[in-house]
């Protein structure tokens, strides 16, 4: 039985360090792209993860955490812990097709694609306290010269600075060391072990002496579909059974772990998806599943290699590390054959109505497949053991700045290099790391492409803006469809029964809430940015 008084009294003391030794502990942050709620054996997956699994068993898991519902809003929250409009990312990075009209056409502050300079990034605010500040993997808030890792708190960088690349030849501009572009890479390149050992190398030349801040940020399993054949070959065959079963079993998992109550109903496949016995070509279908779950094997394996590292340099007790997803599962459809080369295969619909068991919608909506995404925590000199499970606290990407600081025992700043910083927006987690009852004290705010929610206790009020996929450029464009819906998210978790017209006094003081916050962090209607951004021109 966890000590409570024992924990608490030791997070305060963790800062503290005893003469001429630092005491204070690592960090390291480790995110996936595009992944789904139930994709790692922890969560649910068939999925070989063995090193998250021991993660999860020798730390704390959450069920209900949630990312913005998109790549690069989700990485502004969580580097500056502010909402994404309020850092500078609203929509997407500027060089993105329709963010960039928007840029030239709206000219407002908040959709300008990459971060301002009224917020201080995780690094920003724990290297002038000491800290040693590395990243490696994918950035995407911004890729201009003034805009990239270096400039915005980091000592060393290796990775990409934009979106997407090709796992295995990613062009010569894409990726980065420092500040400088890699031009030649080595023959057997592959990017999520490249990405996990230039971290292991920053692991291996930091200073002894100092603590370090690790953000770690693997591209995959973000579309290309791309793994190396080995990979593929240990899946290859296994998802023959299709997506309804898949989606059963993994909720069943769920419920056998204690993720989800017995009772938990699985959301009816999407409308948009189709039996499996329907499915012409079962093989590629197979093989496209395949390939999604080499990738996360790999990422498994490299994680690995991170922890493996920490514990030969004997700082594996004394580091925080915290994994998670920056949204749920990608609906978005490339349809060339995955595992080859060129390849733009993605997983497509069915499969990601599949990884975000057992909720329903993905990437870009912020129903809960969109935006619920794993948590783990792990620090074995201060975190209890014994894989705790909290099911109570509703955490946030804006929670990891000042999860981070509360660890490290640094002050929020109110000035940054002469500049008035905006009031941070999340709440530090230790506490509920330690004590599974804690709630979360006020609301939870979201707005991506028109779609908008607002989840305070257990209530959550939701709306997409419409749920088009026949292809990208029609996700969030046209008028909008939805109504506001009203979920009670302890009895029904995976948003079955709206409660809107039952609870209409309820819905209005939420909606009222909901604008007042879109007027602060400076939400401008969608419609309005279609219209800068030439969305209706694009069909």
């Amino acid at each position: 039985m966890l000590n409570r008084r024992r924990f608490l009294g030791s997070l305060a003391a963790a800062p503290l360090a005893a003469a001429g030794a630092d005491r204070r502990p690592n960090i390291v942050l480790i995110m996936v792209d595009d992944m789904g709620f139930s994709d790692i054996g922890c969560y649910g997956a068939e999925i070989a993860t063995p090193n998250l699994d021991s993660l999860a068993a020798r730390g704390v898991r959450f069920t209900q955490f949630y990312n913005c519902a998109r790549c690069c809003p989700t990485r502004a929250s969580l580097l500056t812990g502010l909402y994404p409009h309020q850092a500078g990312v609203g929509y997407m990075e500027p060089g993105n097709r329709y963010n960039k009209p928007i840029v030239e056409k709206l000219r407002a502050p908040q959709y300008q694609g990459f971060l301002n300079d009224r917020c201080v990034t995780i690094a920003e605010a724990l290297r002038p306290a000491g800290y040693q500040t590395f990243m490696a993997g994918k950035w995407h808030v911004g890729s201009a010269p003034g805009q990239r890792p270096l400039d915005r708190g980091f000592d060393r960088f290796f990775g990409l600075l934009g979106g997407a690349s090709s796992f295995f030849k990613p062009r010569p501009d894409q990726l980065y060391s420092g500040n400088q572009p890699l031009t030649e890479l080595p023959p057997d390149f592959y990017a999520t072990d490249a990405y996990a050992r230039a971290a292991v190398r920053f692991l291996e030349e930091a200073a002894a002496d100092r603590p370090f801040f690790l953000y770690l940020a693997f591209t995959a399993p973000h579309w290309p579909l791309e793994a190396r054949p080995e990979d593929i070959a240990r899946y290859r065959g296994r998802y023959r059974d299709g997506w309804d079963e898949l989606r059963r079993r993994r909720l069943a998992r769920q419920i056998e772990l204690g993720l989800f109550p017995p009772g938990t109903r699985l959301t009816p496949r999407h409308k948009d998806s189709y039996p499996w016995e329907q499915e012409p070509d079962q093989d590629n279908m197979d093989l496209r599943m395949a390939v999604y779950a080499a990738m996360l094997d790999s990422v498994d394996r490299n994680t690995g290699l991170v922890i493996e590292a920490l514990r030969r340099l004997g700082r594996e007790q004394n580091t925080l590390i915290m994994f998670l997803s920056d949204n749920g599962a990608c609906a978005e459809p490339y349809l060339r054959k995955p595992g080859g080369e060129p390849n733009h295969a993605a997983q497509l619909l069915p499969w990601a109505n599949a990884s975000n068991t057992p909720f329903r919608l993905f990437k870009h909506w912020v129903h809960e497949g969109g935006i619920a995404s794993p948590f783990i925590a792990c620090w074995p000199a201060r975190l209890p053991a014994g894989g705790v499970i909290n099911t109570r606290w509703t955490g946030h990407v804006i929670d990891i700045l000042p999860t981070c600081l509360a660890a490290a025992g640094v002050k929020y700043p109110a000035v940054y290099q002469g500049r008035r910083i905006q009031r941070v927006q999340g709440q530090s987690m230790l506490r509920a790391l330690g004590d599974p009852r804690r709630r979360r004290r006020g609301p939870l705010f979201w707005e991506h492409e028109g779609n908008r929610a607002l989840r305070e206790g257990r209530w959550k009020l939701v709306s997409y803006y419409n749920e088009i996929h026949e292809e990208m450029g029609k996700v969030g464009t046209g008028r909008r469809t939805g109504a506001w819906e009203l979920y009670d998210l302890e009895a029904d978790r995976t948003e079955m029964d709206d409660l809107a017209p039952t609870h209409a006094r309820l819905v209005r003081s939420m909606i009222r809430a909901h604008r007042a916050w879109e007027l602060r962090v400076g939400v401008v209607d969608w419609e309005e940015v279609m219209k800068a951004g030439g969305f209706y021109d694009a069909g």
